[in-house]
């Protein structure tokens, strides 16, 4: 403000004529030439433009992925101007941003879980494009490109989104017995996330029809419903995705919808003549050199490896599945899904294992 006033008070007093430009100002401290003398304010009358793609970007988990970003000044300024990038990542419940990254000139520093995995893609001329490597299933969503030249700060907003598959999940003891940090850890226990709306809503236009309210990664609970009944909100509403809104995080207490993306490895079956125990199934697993497989691990080599097996077998959550692409008889129902026994006490089957690649 001192420079800005001692800049209009010389304007004035040189009582010579200037047009007025709808601008911005500078502050050209960032910008010197590293000769100890800062430079003045001034009033160009440029505009900072920051585009990013208007629609999504699609990755899956594993890959590396870059959410492109572009600035232009109108009119042009000519050589590229040293300015100050800045990635963060929006939050699904619209709480702090978390910052991803900040970048001037070469100089760049990461944080967090992108410590290692971001950085600045600059091939071209007023490129801010933030390549992510080894894409992880929490960095799915809303990315803020933010350009910082001087007093001008310019930003827009770039979707990331996983491919991947959302799967309901209740805990051994029943149905409804998870609050919103329990619903978390059991996602992750399973190799998933919980997952957000977005997930859900592509999953319900998919074809997920499910019931039982679930908890979702910005603590709302809701549900997905393609076929209208009475027990899911009534036979006269539209199919749709139904909703309960925010609820408590510690006191209330439903299931959980997970999210799980493409597998670095693969999921494979093992049986014996007599069928295992769930401690033999583990055991099975280790000796070959691999783990029992977790019902996101599952879900996701039915989905993107097309693992069709018709046996059931032990997950290491104490359940037992089996995963049919090719709907047949005595395959359960005529839909492909993924079909549970649920968690019997009791009973020897055969075991899905994963092994990474």
């Amino acid at each position: 403000l001192p420079l800005l006033l001692k800049a209009t008070l010389l304007h004035l007093a040189s009582g010579s004529y200037r047009p007025f430009y709808n601008g911005f100002y500078y502050n050209h401290i960032m910008n010197d030439d590293d000769d100890g003398q800062d430079k003045v304010d001034y009033f160009n009358g440029a505009k900072l433009v920051v585009e990013t793609p208007q629609d999504p970007i699609y990755s899956y988990n594993g890959a590396n992925v870059t959410l492109p970003c572009h600035y232009r000044y109108e009119p042009d300024l000519g050589p590229k101007r040293k300015i100050r990038i800045k990635w963060s990542k929006l939050r699904d419940d619209y709480t702090k941003e978390q910052d991803v990254m900040v970048a001037i000139g070469k100089t760049y520093m990461a944080f967090g879980d992108f410590k290692g995995r971001a950085h600045i893609h600059q091939a071209s001329q007023h490129e801010a494009s933030l390549v992510i490597s080894d894409v992880r299933l929490k960095d799915d969503g809303k990315y803020r490109c933010e350009v910082i030249d001087g007093l001008e700060d310019e930003s827009d907003v770039v979707e990331l989104r996983l491919q991947g598959i959302v799967f309901p999940y209740q805990p051994p003891r029943g149905q409804y017995r998870l609050n919103f940090h329990e619903a978390e850890r059991v996602c992750q226990d399973q190799g998933a996330i919980l997952a957000n709306f977005n997930q859900l809503f592509q999953a319900w236009s998919e074809g997920l029809d499910w019931c039982n309210a679930g908890w979702l990664a910005d603590g709302t609970v809701q549900y997905p419903i393609r076929l209208p009944r009475k027990p899911c909100g009534g036979v006269h509403l539209a199919p749709g995705i139904r909703s309960y809104g925010p609820r408590h995080r510690h006191l209330h207490r439903f299931d959980a919808f997970c999210f799980s993306s493409a597998l670095k490895g693969e999921v494979f079956y093992l049986d014996r003549l007599a069928g295992m125990t769930l401690e033999e199934a583990k055991q099975s697993c280790q000796d070959a050199g691999a783990e029992i497989a977790r019902v996101g691990q599952l879900y996701s080599a039915w989905k993107f490896l097309g693992l069709d097996r018709c046996n059931a077998g032990w997950l290491a959550d104490g359940s037992v599945r089996y995963p049919i692409v090719t709907p047949r008889a005595n395959c359960g129902p005529a839909e492909p899904g993924v079909r549970s026994f649920g968690f019997p006490s009791k009973g020897r089957f055969g075991v899905f294992c994963y092994r990474e690649r």
